[in-house]
């Protein structure tokens, strides 16, 4: 007897949530993995994965997602090369194309530095901090790292919200960090990729596109150039950060206890809860912002006082996706979700319409909800 998958039986129990999306669910490119976390007697955690649609040949664009790797492996590369989180970074220009940035106006010092750059990410996904941790990390080296721990079919090929022409991607800045005298301790000279990274086939989706003048195209956009990143890798990369005692010692990462603490805990904190940086008086201040899972967009939410999120979400051309481990602390729940769908009923990209209200955050929330209750 074929063993019950589990999330399937969970969307098809509830139609008026997801019924449209399962009978359209190529349209909407829906993918789903969702693992159930168990505890034993000695409180070692056990795995059972469930899938629904998940396939790491269907793309999807990972939007912010990316951010996450990059945080964990800029910690990584501070460890290698003895450096601390907390050292004032200076970023320098070396092509007309780049950005030079000396200082962080949103930290309360007014220093940049690796630590303030994550928190950013992670608490708001914040674009800057993460080109910032782009061009530490190196394109060639940030996908050779990836590719190294086992992580397939990921394609990390440029910054966010910047648009720079692919060569200008390929590379990236010196870098200087600086101890609490403002001496240089650690010198990066510029980095260039000489081998690009591309798919090997066009990935044609959509009908239209709107280009640079306001005019919609009628074309499908290409993405053959753009970040990849599979549900499965997603979702093997939380499963590592979390539970790194359940992998063997080469699978996990290159982290500090400190590191993982830190990295815990600004997942997991609302905006709303954060010092340094603040964010009162925009439009990212309430508790559940980038709280997909569980809580979909909504501003005036109703807390869990017992369930914590620890994630990080994406959202850009109509993908919206949330990679999340939930815990429930008072009852003992916990599960991980990483999942994904599209939203753009006109099926152009670049327009800025896409159906995140109607379709997206709602899918989100009841799918957080009902695993939970499950």
């Amino acid at each position: 007897m074929a063993q019950e998958n589990v999330l399937e039986s969970i969307l098809k129990a509830h139609p008026e949530s997801f019924q449209k999306l399962i009978d359209h669910s190529n349209h909407y490119r829906l993918q789903i993995l969702y693992t159930q976390i168990d505890r034993d007697a000695k409180n070692q955690a056990h795995f059972k994965t469930y899938s629904y649609r998940a396939d790491s040949k269907e793309y999807f664009y990972p939007a912010s997602t990316v951010k996450l790797a990059a945080s964990v492996l800029a910690l990584e590369k501070l460890n290698a090369k003895g450096l601390d989180k907390s050292l004032t970074m200076r970023t320098l220009k070396n092509r007309d194309s780049q950005i030079e940035v000396n200082q962080d106006t949103s930290a309360a010092d007014g220093r940049a530095r690796v630590e303030h750059y994550i928190k950013k990410i992670l608490l708001v996904s914040d674009n800057e901090a993460y080109n910032r941790l782009y061009e530490f990390l190196g394109q060639q080296d940030f996908n050779e790292t990836m590719k190294k721990k086992g992580f397939e079919g990921v394609r990390l090929t440029h910054r966010l919200q910047v648009p720079l022409a692919r060569l200008e991607n390929q590379y990236t800045n010196p870098v200087e960090f600086l101890d609490a005298k403002n001496q240089v301790v650690y010198a990066q000279k510029e980095a260039f990729n000489p081998n690009p990274y591309a798919a090997e086939n066009p990935i044609l989706l959509g009908k239209g596109v709107m280009n640079d003048a306001g005019i919609i195209e009628a074309k499908p956009l290409d993405f053959s150039l753009k970040n990849a990143y599979p549900l499965a890798a997603q979702h093997e990369f939380l499963k590592r950060l979390y539970f790194p005692n359940s992998f063997s010692k080469n699978k996990r990462f290159n982290l500090k206890k400190d590191d993982y603490s830190f990295l815990y805990k600004y997942m997991s904190k609302y905006p709303t809860e954060s010092k340094d940086p603040t964010y009162s008086g925009t439009d990212m201040n309430f508790p559940t912002y980038c709280k997909f899972l569980y809580y979909g967009s909504e501003k005036q939410a109703k807390l869990n006082p017992h369930v914590r999120i620890f994630n990080k979400v994406g959202d850009a051309y109509g993908f919206l996706l949330d990679n999340a481990y939930v815990v429930d602390f008072d009852k003992g729940i916990e599960f991980l979700v990483t999942a994904v769908i599209l939203c753009n009923e006109d099926e152009v990209f670049n327009d800025e319409i896409y159906d995140y209200d109607t379709i997206a955050f709602p899918f989100f929330k009841a799918l957080g909800q009902h695993i939970y209750d499950y």
